[in-house]
């Protein structure tokens, strides 16, 4: 059984150890981490648990409507159908931003690490391999840092546009018009 207390006790030291050697740009790609995964984490949660709630309930006044193929309802459809489809995307293009965002980051911690080097080699020389590793570690942990986080993201930036548009399908599929029965109608 682990020791939980050493490894809390670790935790902080080894986490400082790596931001001071991958540098302060480490602190944007951490933050933009938290950003990118409350927004996916939001999102697993309002398709999981919010939306088919709200699908229940534009199904229920649906069916609740004497009307279902006059234009008037057919434009009600629509409006619900198109509301749904806003709710579902809601948040994505800000997910597609951020996982293109981590890997800049990550380019830009490189071209700090490298700018460090140079300063090294014009102070010190060739001379100092130590300082000039220190350079190297910050050029090469952000570029890392930033292209783990982006494709993490990347499955969810890819996977949520498609979820969104088979369940605005669904949501329009089930909104029958010919009838008020609310099972599959041709749309």
């Amino acid at each position: 059984m682990p020791d939980w207390g050493m490894i809390v006790a670790l935790a902080p030291d080894w986490f400082d150890r790596f931001i001071d050697t991958g540098g302060d740009i480490l602190w944007a790609i951490l933050f933009v981490t938290v950003l990118l995964w409350t927004l996916i984490l939001e999102r697993l949660w309002f398709y999981r648990f919010v939306f088919p709630r709200r699908v229940r309930r534009w199904q229920d006044e649906w069916r609740a409507r004497a009307d279902h193929s006059s234009w008037r309802a057919r434009a009600i459809r629509g409006l619900i159908v198109s509301r749904a489809n806003a709710q579902l995307r809601a948040g994505l293009p800000a997910i597609r931003n951020l996982i293109a965002l981590c890997p800049l980051l990550g380019l830009l911690g490189t071209v700090t690490g490298m700018i460090q080097v140079f300063d090294v080699m014009a102070l010190k020389g060739t001379s100092d391999a130590r300082a000039m590793a220190s350079g190297v570690s910050q050029a090469t942990i952000p570029t890392m840092a930033g292209m783990v986080v982006a494709l993490s993201g990347l499955y969810f930036g890819t996977r949520f546009p498609q979820r969104a548009a088979r369940e605005t399908r669904r949501l329009a599929d089930r909104l029958d018009i010919h009838g008020a029965g609310g099972g599959h109608g041709q749309a």
